[in-house]
């Protein structure tokens, strides 16, 4: 194979962009790792008393991520990110307004390989949530393992994320005064296996946990496609059926997290690597869907509301789809 090298004249401009991204994908891939490693070896050294001051910190604060977590504005607005931005580019595009005296559960489709647009757009302010969405808090929903590993709980916590379990989802949603909007990848871990170039399917026929979440809390619901999320990565060959694949969908069983076997382009070279190809990504906010509060769900209402749900979203993919490349002829496809 031959590999093509970056060329040396590179503007510096870039090269921050480069380097930006480098980080997070890093952060999304080792920090947990090497936080909980750390935190060990620690205790085997002269600075053991670091890992057992957090020990006990951490027992004081170990229901904060389920109770809104610690989100930091400051955090969310520094530079890094509006140049990771840049490296796609990244861009919000907003259909309707969103009324901050109500509470959202936002879908977020499709779930790609590492949800980068899902995380600039509701974790950041580099594509502007905050002026488009004036008097909403977002916050992103992420797999409870990752609240488990030291430091790096406190980490993630304050881009706004909390763990993807209904009782953190719930702490939000009941609150008096609406402005709170939890972030769902609905597919969520398995959705990424089938995430790659020119798949336009996602992972939603029988995922209902989020609607009725929905009807409890009388949240409304507002549909999202972010169109290039399946674009910034390629995927070893994984057909359903195949032993591959079988592997794979046995370890997200018992893990809870999928482990796609992704590639795409290095830092200094654009042949291979885990760094993800400069594709756009443009995140495209549906307009919300009205629920009413219900004290009881019935599985007819559910199912009912599920269905405008899946018919809502197809029409934004059907209404923004040439804007993005998409071939007329390709439809969005619900498994």
């Amino acid at each position: 194979m031959k590999i093509e090298f970056a060329p040396r004249n590179v503007p510096l401009k870039r090269r921050l962009q480069t380097a930006a991204l480098l980080q997070w994908v890093f952060s999304f891939l080792c920090l947990a790792q090497i936080s909980i490693v750390t935190f060990f070896v620690l205790l085997f050294t002269r600075f053991w008393l670091v890992s057992v001051l957090y020990a006990v910190w951490w027992f004081y604060d170990y229901d904060t991520p389920s109770r809104g977590g610690r989100k930091v504005p400051f955090l969310c607005n520094i530079p890094v990110w509006d140049y990771m931005r840049d490296y796609f580019p990244i861009k919000l595009v907003k259909t309707a307004d969103l009324d901050p005296r109500q509470n959202y559960i936002i879908g977020f489709h499709p779930h790609g390989i590492l949800v980068a647009g899902a995380f600039i757009n509701f974790c950041t302010g580099a594509t502007g949530f905050a002026a488009l969405f004036p008097g909403l808090s977002p916050y992103l929903l992420m797999l409870p393992l990752w609240f488990r590993a030291p430091f790096f709980r406190d980490y993630i916590m304050c881009g706004g994320l909390i763990p993807s379990d209904k009782g953190s989802a719930s702490y939000l949603l009941q609150r008096k005064g609406g402005g709170n909007a939890v972030v769902i990848a609905v597919g969520g871990a398995p959705e990424a296996l089938d995430a790659r170039p020119g798949a336009y399917c996602v992972l939603l026929a029988n995922r209902k946990g989020f609607v009725k979440l929905a009807m409890e809390h009388g949240a409304h619901l507002v549909p999202v496609y972010s169109f290039g999320e399946n674009e910034v990565f390629d995927q070893v060959e994984n057909p359903k059926g195949g032993w591959l694949r079988s592997i794979q969908d046995k370890l997200q069983s018992i893990m809870g997290i999928s482990l796609p076997l992704f590639h795409a382009r290095g830092v200094f070279q654009y042949s291979f690597g885990l760094m993800p190809y400069r594709r756009p990504i443009n995140t495209v906010v549906g307009k919300p869907i009205r629920v009413e509060k219900r004290e009881t769900v019935s599985a007819e209402d559910l199912d009912a509301l599920h269905q405008h749900y899946m018919e809502e979203l197809s029409k934004l993919f059907e209404e923004h789809k040439a804007n993005y490349g998409v071939p007329e002829d390709t439809h969005l496809t619900f498994i």
